[in-house]
This record gives C-alpha cells, sequence and structure tokens, in this order.
C-alpha cells in the first residue's frame, strides 16, 4: 500500500504564491511519475504538472511560467511551487504517483486565491 501526504494549501491573495509538497510513503517498488492534479468547484480533474522518474516534466498550459515541479527521488517527495497565483487557481489539489501499473492519490489539499 502506498500513501501520499500533501501538505501547504491554504488562502491567499491574487499575486501570491504557495508552495505544495507531497510524501509518498509505503510499498514503493519504483515510481514512474509524480505529479499534481487539481479540481476546480464543479470541474473535472486536470493535470496541473508531472514529472517522471528520468525528470522530464510537463505542464498545464495554465500552469507554464507561473509554476514549478521539483522532486526529491531519494525521499519520494514532490513539491510544487505555485507563483503569481490567480483566483481561477482555486482547486483542490490533488498529488498522484504512477507506478507500474498502479495509480495513487492524496487526500486533497485545498488551494484558494482571493481577488
Amino acid at each position: 500500500q502506498v500513501q501520499l501526504v500533501e501538505s501547504g494549501g491554504g488562502l491567499v491573495q491574487a499575486g501570491e504564491s504557495l508552495r505544495l509538497s507531497c510524501a509518498a510513503s509505503g510499498s514503493i517498488f519504483s515510481i514512474n511519475t509524480m505529479g499534481w492534479y487539481r479540481q476546480p468547484p464543479g470541474k473535472q480533474r486536470e493535470l496541473v504538472a508531472a514529472m517522471t522518474s528520468g525528470g522530464s516534466s510537463n505542464y498545464a498550459d495554465s500552469a507554464k511560467g507561473r509554476f514549478t515541479i521539483s522532486r526529491v527521488s531519494a525521499k519520494n517527495t514532490v513539491h510544487l511551487q505555485m507563483n503569481s497565483l490567480k483566483p481561477e487557481d482555486t482547486a483542490v489539489y490533488y498529488c498522484n504517483l504512477q507506478s507500474g501499473a498502479a495509480n495513487y492519490w492524496g487526500q486533497g489539499t485545498q488551494v484558494t486565491v482571493s481577488s
């Protein structure tokens, strides 16, 4: 069993920054990808950013230039630095880990950006 524990969400004003962190623990044999998804109110869950075990990253268009994903492989930890936050970034942010055919999710952390 794999557990993902997220931290760092909160309430900020537009233009401010937040840093999300996710630590994975449990029976992890190999990690293909770790990343972040979000689910805005009334909308579907969407990719924000992800990073492969080889260090390649991809971002949603809305995140490019403002968000940066980083990963500490030795600690099975992934971070998401979010700068210049906008009200439309308001969502529940979920950590995701893909290992082989398995897909794991954290419990989610709320990010609210006020205008």
